[in-house]
């Protein structure tokens, strides 16, 4: 009996370690998998000896995300509130604050599965609602080698950072409460559609991700998803709210150049982590996106230098931060997609068509967009995008051989325009609604003394200075 046992306990073992070992990966199988992991593409063995994410993608990719965190906290916060007056300030840096928090817990809830779930052309569905599954394993429709969550925390700051671009056009003058509501509303009814439709796997406009999309557009980083939907909504919402008290008769310059000089330079440095990041991993297309950011902005500092030089004899601080911004805007959408070639002509054309809209248009059409959202924004992500569509090419991205052989060179700028017409119908249509809804509802603006008195005090019983007598 003690021997039949014996035996039996002996031949499960045997049987145990032949299974284990036929499970394990062939030394091909593991160099496969490894030279998969250095050139970003999917596994090749079903069964791998690294079945979780890339160390240096996933690294990149967690560096990416606090990158792009940083451009609202505190880039973005204090470029816009050392350009608004000293008694507005709080407002700015209150609404950036609070718009992280917000726009994170609807991400969390709703927001990432809307987003990028498996649902319709149109919208994702409930499947990573909560965060439900979102793991720290790999998700290969969006990365081979990054976590599932860690490409969602990526994502989210994206979506933080875009409804914060909005408020520079409406700045000092809309209620706190205001910003909050109409965020959340236009997130639903704006941002997680575009986001689905644009940079889902069955999107109904990605064309470098799903054979299948109707309209084959390409959007790097959020030339269409971020800065074309913020920019046209800032311009509406603007033109609800009307102009400051004392708009053209006060002095409404900028209480600290200062700020906003230090605001440009950490808005700079994190959107590396916004394009560069955008190719989900660290390899060549990220590198190539790393070269196009770089250049796209400085010369987009230098054409509105140079323009202000002809126009007004000096080159302001100012105007050599919005050229920065807005070369950085403008090569968003392509940073992944054109050459360094490429990205100076964009940059140099970023420039001229920006410095027009902040400088002629603006003072044309007697709009308040207060810290220049649409002129910098809009404009520059619309003139990115379609330009994208021209400059696109294989020898920045491989990638774009594999859905868009046929049209990349050819009619890829027709598809961007489609794009681009329904990204701007749905943001002004639906900022239209909502900003009316609210107007009628709650109202927009504070009372006209305490615009006057100044924001800080009256929405959060704060001062951003505290002067002695």
């Amino acid at each position: 009996m003690q021997q039949g046992i014996r035996v039996f306990i002996l031949g499960s073992a045997l049987l145990a370690a032949t299974l284990v070992s036929a499970a394990e990966p062939t030394l091909e199988q593991r160099v496969a998998d490894l030279e998969a992991y250095m050139n970003n593409s999917a596994r090749v063995s079903a069964v791998s000896n690294v079945a979780g994410p890339g160390p240096g993608h996933n690294g990149w990719m967690m560096v990416s995300t606090a990158l792009v965190l940083f451009m609202t906290l505190p880039g973005l916060a204090l470029f816009y509130g050392g350009l608004v007056r000293r008694k507005n300030v709080l407002s700015i840096l209150g609404q950036c604050l609070g718009l992280a928090g917000l726009v994170a817990v609807l991400w969390w809830a709703v927001g990432y599965s809307f987003s990028f779930a498996p649902g319709s052309p149109f919208l994702g569905g409930f499947q990573f609602a909560f965060l439900r599954g979102v793991d720290a394993s790999p998700n290969t429709h969006y990365a081979n080698w990054v976590s599932h969550n860690v490409f969602a925390m990526y994502q989210m700051m994206f979506a933080i950072i875009t409804p914060a671009l909005i408020i520079g056009a409406i700045a000092e003058r809309i209620k706190f409460k205001v910003v909050m509501l109409f965020s959340a509303l236009w997130m639903l009814v704006v941002y997680f559609p575009l986001a689905h439709m644009i940079w889902s796997a069955d999107g109904w406009m990605n064309g470098l991700g799903n054979p299948h999309a109707k309209i084959k557009a390409i959007d790097f980083a959020g030339g269409m998803v971020v800065h074309m939907s913020s920019g046209w909504s800032a311009l509406v919402l603007c033109l609800l709210l009307g102009k400051r008290i004392g708009f053209g008769k006060q002095n409404m310059a900028p209480h600290s150049m200062v700020l906003c000089m230090v605001g440009t330079g950490l808005l700079w440095v994190g959107w590396y982590g916004f394009n560069a990041g955008s190719a989900v991993a660290a390899d060549m297309v990220s590198a190539n996106a790393f070269v196009a950011t770089t250049l796209a902005a400085v010369v987009g500092l230098c054409v509105w230098g140079v323009l202000e030089q002809c126009v007004k004899g000096k080159s302001s601080v100012l105007g050599m931060c919005s050229g920065a911004v807005a070369g950085l805007a403008t090569i968003t959408p392509a940073s992944g997609f054109v050459t360094a070639n490429g990205a100076m002509l964009i940059g140099l054309l970023a420039g001229i068509t920006t410095f027009y809209a902040c400088n002629k248009l603006k003072a044309k059409f007697k709009y308040d967009d207060s810290l220049d959202t649409f002129g910098v924004h809009a404009v520059g992500g619309t003139v990115g995008t379609l330009l994208t569509g021209f400059l696109a090419t294989t020898a920045a991205n491989p990638n774009l051989a594999t859905n868009l052989k046929e049209i990349v060179g050819h009619n890829l700028w027709q598809h961007q325009l489609a794009a681009m017409g329904i990204t701007l119908g749905l943001s002004v249509g639906a900022t239209l609604v909502i900003g009316l809804a609210l107007k009628h509802w709650i109202g927009l603006r504070p009372t006209v003394e305490i615009e006057d008195q100044g924001l800080d005090i009256h929405e959060h019983g704060e001062e951003g200075y505290f002067l002695e007598d």
